[in-house]
């Protein structure tokens, strides 16, 4: 039953610490801390936190009106700001307003469906070069292989440029910064305070601008079709071009969230199939009966359900993002509660996606529970891996895609075999890291 309070109450929630509030409690928590709110307290919950009142929101409904219906009430405020915004700077994950709209549109020809098409071989193309580079029983950190394929992808696909020489800096610099944003002090000291983790950041932002600063001086020199190249070209209706810091605050971004996201998401696919045999199975025989051994393209998609069923799924029990945060313009109403200017709202994708009124068993992995009925049963943001609205994550298309063409050219070749703990902790920086290397053994499917 949805609350039915008009005015006047608080939801409930947590009681915190003198000045700190439940913050403390929350970043300790992780995503155990997210789901025992909702258990404890229901669809709207609250708690003082440093910078003030949170929300965070259980029902789909109040995550519309957010995400959706009253969009432009909600920012990404202060504390996404704090979190992000000294690794992406001013790129589209963090503009606001005119300013959003404007590089939102210089961007988005770069995710136009004709053109995540043309990237479909040369997502297989890396995929295979990473299976041929693998060898029968070898130990490999599935989560480390994933990161290196899918940055590989987003630079040649995005930039035109191949990282491959650059990787291992890549990947420490975005290794480093992710952890430091959710540890405790760098959340709750003010900015000034230097800290270590601060001082990493620093450090690993600075790496991620001299690779960019090189991938800028190869599209100068060779321009092509690429993000960079139409970046460097775009001009307003008056003529004025984006600045360089501009061009490299959306590069990093596209860098970044364009192949962390479907590293995390491939990983978690490859963790849960080790543990569900008969999900493996199916996958294979589907992969067998439409493929018969060849390399995947788009064409195949269509006929492709089952794959596409098991990466749904996966992202339902483990959503790459694993919660959105707004802060609130103008005071609104919230599942009957008024929620004041200024608060921080928070909204779990983890929370919603586990939630027994809109999936049956719903702790079980079970990719067949994607049909046609379940989808129109669901609310509306009863799934929502990229976010909704207008800040709908502006690559969804390309990684479903990349999901799909890489689940099915690894598992055309191997089978992987889980060696590490069975019991996979989620740490939720701005995406959902393992905390642990996801170990597995690779076995040739050729050789079983």
């Amino acid at each position: 039953m949805r609350n039915e309070t008009t005015s006047g109450e608080t939801p409930p929630g947590p009681r915190g610490l003198p000045v700190l509030g439940a913050d403390p409690a929350m970043i300790r928590g992780g995503l155990d801390f997210t789901s025992r709110m909702a258990h404890e307290y229901g669809d709207v919950v609250h708690w003082d936190g440093i910078r003030g009142d949170v929300y965070q929101l259980n029902h789909p409904d109040d995550i519309e009106r957010v995400l959706v219906q009253n969009n432009q009430n909600y920012v990404k405020g202060e504390s996404f700001q704090k979190i992000l915004g000294p690794l992406t700077g001013n790129g589209i994950l963090n503009s606001e307003g005119e300013e959003w709209r404007r590089n939102r549109h210089l961007v988005q020809p770069a995710f136009h469906p004709d053109r995540i098409r043309a990237y479909a071989e040369m997502m297989t193309d890396f995929t295979e070069e990473m299976c041929r580079s693998w060898s029968d029983g070898e130990t490999l950190s599935i989560h480390d292989d994933m990161m290196e394929l899918t940055l590989r992808i987003v630079a040649k696909a995005l930039f035109g440029v191949d990282v491959e020489d650059r990787f291992d800096e890549i990947s420490a610099a975005i290794d480093t910064f992710l952890p430091a944003t959710s540890s405790l002090p760098n959340v709750l000291l003010p900015e000034e305070v230097p800290l270590p983790s601060r001082r990493k950041m620093r450090d690993a932002r600075q790496t991620l601008d001299d690779v960019v600063s090189e991938i800028i001086r190869e599209r100068r020199a060779d321009p092509g079709e690429d993000v960079v190249s139409m970046l460097l070209s775009a001009a307003d209706d008056e003529g004025n071009t984006l600045g360089d810091d501009q061009i490299h605050d959306e590069i990093i971004t596209l860098l970044t969230a364009g192949h962390e996201t479907t590293a995390v998401s491939m990983t978690y696919t490859a963790y849960l199939l080790s543990q569900h045999p008969k999900v493996e199975q199916r996958l294979v025989e589907e992969l067998d009966e439409v493929l018969g051994g060849r390399t995947p393209e788009m064409t195949d998609l269509s006929d492709l359900t089952y794959t596409e069923q098991v990466i749904k799924e996966s992202m339902r029990l483990y959503p790459p993002v694993p919660r959105i945060v707004r802060e609130a313009v103008e005071p609104d109403t919230l599942g009957g509660y008024d929620v004041p200017a200024g608060a921080t709202i928070q909204m779990s994708q983890w929370v919603v996606h586990r939630d027994s009124r809109w999936y049956d068993d719903a702790l079980s992995f079970e990719p067949e529970r994607w049909t046609d009925e379940l989808e129109s049963s669901l609310p509306r943001m009863g799934y929502f891996p990229f976010g909704a609205g207008p800040r709908r994550c502006i690559g969804d298309r390309f990684a479903m895609l990349e999901a799909r063409l890489l689940l099915a050219t690894i598992y055309q070749n191997y089978h992987l075999e889980l060696v590490s703990d069975r019991n996979l902790e989620v740490i939720p920086t701005v995406t959902s890291r393992p905390k642990e290397d996801v170990v597995m053994v690779a076995h040739e499917r050729s050789a079983d």
